[in-house]
């Protein structure tokens, strides 16, 4: 007796749904990405074999750019509103508080900071900037930066970050490390884009054994 024969099914899969979906998903991720904006200061920092990772939250950071002109950031808004009434009180510079406050970062003499926080923040652009005064010791206003940014931060940690481009002179960096010593300021990180260290060195056998590096 012969064997009965089963119909044959298609085996075509409908996949309208799916690219239904797999649309809908591509179209949500594109329209809630945020994309990250271009740098305000464009900086290029060196290489080094450091791990100790950089604050990322409350910290004060110094910038310097390939041309040595020098940009300050506070990243708590409350120190930068005390700062800014510190600043208006002691060298009446009739600053904006509420502008001060919303500034990312500060990069123009203390003449020009008026006319700095006018500009809107889209066009704040580093290499169109002066920057902060200090290459010389007759003119160095981030003494007095620092000076303020020391008293916002009495009693409390302050959390110091030097960037420094790798094309930048060091005479820039020398005047921004005798603003720290001005204000009696001995400690801060510097930032620097990381890199392995080189096999067969004690620091690449210090972390192959799994000691810490000493920072």
């Amino acid at each position: 007796m012969g064997r009965a024969k089963l119909p044959r099914k298609s085996t075509t899969i409908d996949m309208t749904a799916m690219c239904d979906v797999a649309f809908l998903l591509l179209s949500f991720f594109i329209l809630t990405t945020k994309f990250k904006p271009s740098e305000a200061i464009a900086v290029t920092t060196p290489s080094s074999v450091s791990s100790k990772i950089a604050p990322s939250k409350d910290f004060v950071l110094i910038t310097i750019d390939k041309d040595g002109k020098v940009f300050l950031t506070i990243d708590d808004k409350q120190k930068r509103e005390a700062i800014a009434n510190s600043l208006n009180a002691t060298r009446n510079l009739g600053i904006d508080v509420p502008a001060f406050k919303s500034a990312n970062f500060i990069g123009a003499p203390f003449s020009g900071l008026k006319s700095f926080l006018a500009i809107t923040e889209e066009n704040r652009k580093g290499n169109l900037l002066p920057g902060i005064p200090c290459k010389d010791s007759t003119n160095n206003e981030l003494i007095t930066w620092m000076q303020v940014v020391n008293e916002a931060y009495a009693g409390t940690k302050l959390d110091l970050v030097l960037k420094g481009d790798n094309l930048a002179k060091y005479p820039a960096f020398k005047s921004v490390l005798s603003a720290f010593k001005k204000n009696n300021i001995q400690r801060f990180q510097m930032i620097t884009n990381p890199e392995n260290a080189p096999v067969g060195s004690e620091l690449y056998k210090k972390s192959m054994s799994g000691e810490k590096q000493d920072n």
